[in-house]
């Protein structure tokens, strides 16, 4: 049997491979995505489907992007890019050496492995020669035990290329004694623990797979006579599919052309944690989660919030673009006018000129710039979807000030981020997180603002459409990163020293 990890060789293409974009300096007071996921099967020219896929799914991760397809004739090809998808995937000849009726994709922001500095080794898909034919896997999430597993692997001999802890499965895959692709990858992740939205491929077939908590999303949809399997529904929009259903927490599905979609549930059952921060940021507004819109899940947050944390104040403000929807719920709710007091520039991007020291001197002005006639003499409530580090945070309140602001008033639409997400987020180290060290008042002081309330726990829980809010003894979504309860015991970390929450706290 011979494992193979890395582009293939022979039949890539020759082009050059562009620098990754620069990351936006003043984008490292948010909560990142690791990656999402895309694959279809059963159309002609199926990297066609994947790329306008993986475009739609760019918020998930911006740092590479990857595609594997196979053709009867020809075998599997694959192209592996640093940067988004537009500046890799839509050319002729690109697209050209990616033939076939099935394929995969991933877009990818560093969690696990080289964090912050994807190689081009670590960019997915991971492809596998085995026995009975080539796979190739994209992942979604984050495996908790990668590094006992990563220990014992090359302990019996593996050989890794990559630093992700992806590519354990396919390792893991190697080793199983099953009979098909779709039982190697069922056998592989009976032994990982974590989150992961899996889809993978063969010749011929689509497998898709989400842990048994279903931390991280992934849908089904269809085209026409193809399948299509997705971390969101967005993707499905983009090239004119139907939603058909979410795959379930604990499914795993194996797709072809021939046969349609067969359904497993090879784990033992658990309660579903989804991610509530999905709703709150992560998902994009026009995708649907689990039956509700992404866009009317925040709005509503945003009324609950105006509920709780109520102000006099003469103008909502959202912090563009992920605090928007909120805002307009808060302001329908509170009856305080709505106003676009900031403006984003939407040619900032991550392909920005590197910025000198004087640049970046001016701060957040290179991406957001204040509407000075609406803010003038204002009491200004800014929405915002979340503080982290506060850094960001504080440098739009001085812009608002600067501008003539009487008053500035923030509005979180999540509760304090006090803990690390080690599901497939990236989060700093607790010490960087501003909830992990100060009370709210003591971030209100420290942000310098006149007011600044977040959304509670339970109030977020209403939101999303569990009117009883948190059942205590048994959350209904994965919370860890404002709660400290971790549905799964993030068994690499605790090895290297991360403490989990003790009763006092």
């Amino acid at each position: 049997m011979r494992l193979c990890h890395a582009q293939l060789p022979q039949r890539v293409g020759a082009f050059p491979l562009p620098h990754p974009a620069p990351a936006h300096p003043f984008d490292d007071d948010k909560l990142k995505e690791e990656c999402g996921v895309f694959g279809i099967v059963g159309v002609a020219d199926a990297a066609n489907f994947v790329a306008l896929g993986l475009h739609a799914l760019q918020h998930r991760g911006q740092e590479a992007c990857g595609m594997v397809t196979h053709d009867t004739e020809t075998g599997f090809h694959s192209a592996r890019r640093m940067g988004i998808v537009r500046d890799n995937f839509t050319s002729s000849e690109v697209m050209a050496t990616l033939p076939g009726e099935i394929g995969i994709g991933h877009v990818r922001y560093s969690t696990a492995g080289s964090k912050g500095q994807t190689a081009i080794r670590d960019v997915q898909p991971f492809f596998g020669e085995f026995s009975m034919g080539g796979a190739a896997l994209a992942h979604n999430g984050n495996i908790t035990n990668a590094a006992s597993l990563r220990r014992e692997l090359i302990e019996r001999g593996s050989i890794f290329q990559s630093s992700s802890d992806s590519e354990c499965i396919i390792h893991l895959m190697a080793r199983s004694m099953g009979r098909s692709i779709p039982d190697r990858v069922e056998e592989a992740l009976r032994k990982t623990e974590g989150a992961f939205s899996i889809v993978a491929m063969t010749r011929t077939k689509l497998i898709g797979c989400r842990d048994p908590r279903g931390v991280r999303p992934l849908v089904l949809g269809r085209h026409g006579d193809g399948w299509i399997l997705a971390s969101e529904t967005c993707a499905l929009d983009i090239i004119g599919a139907d939603f058909i259903r979410d795959i379930a927490p604990g499914e795993m599905v194996v797709i072809s052309a021939d046969t349609g979609v067969e359904s497993y549930f090879p784990f033992r059952q658990k309660s579903s944690r989804f991610c509530i921060f999905e709703h709150v940021y992560f998902s994009r507004p026009d995708s649907i989660l689990g039956g509700r819109s992404v866009y009317e899940t925040r709005e509503s947050i945003g009324r609950e919030l105006a509920r709780e944390a109520p102000v006099d104040a003469d103008l909502v403000c959202p912090v563009p673009d992920s605090g928007t929807p909120a805002a307009i719920g808060y302001s329908a709710e509170s009856g305080i006018p709505y106003g676009m007091g900031i403006i984003r520039n939407q040619y900032m991007g991550r392909t920005f000129i590197e910025p000198s020291e004087q640049i970046r001197n001016m701060g957040v002005r290179l991406k957001l710039n204040v509407n000075r006639a609406l803010i003038r003499g204002k009491r200004v409530v800014l929405v915002d979807d979340s503080v982290v580090r506060g850094t960001t945070t504080r440098k739009i309140k001085e812009m608002i000030l600067d501008a003539g602001a009487a008053e500035v008033h923030f509005r979180i639409a999540s509760p304090p981020t006090a803990w690390p997400c080690f599901y497939g987020v990236d989060t700093p180290q607790r010490e960087k997180l501003l909830a992990a060290t100060m009370s709210e008042e003591e971030m209100r002081q420290h942000l310098n603002v006149d007011s600044l309330k977040f959304i509670s726990l339970d109030g977020l829980y209403r939101a999303v459409g569990e009117s009883g809010g948190r059942d205590p003894a048994q959350p209904q979504y994965c919370d860890a990163c404002f709660s400290g309860e971790y549905p799964i015991e993030p068994a690499d970390m605790i090895e290297q020293g991360f403490q989990l929450k003790t009763a006092a706290e």
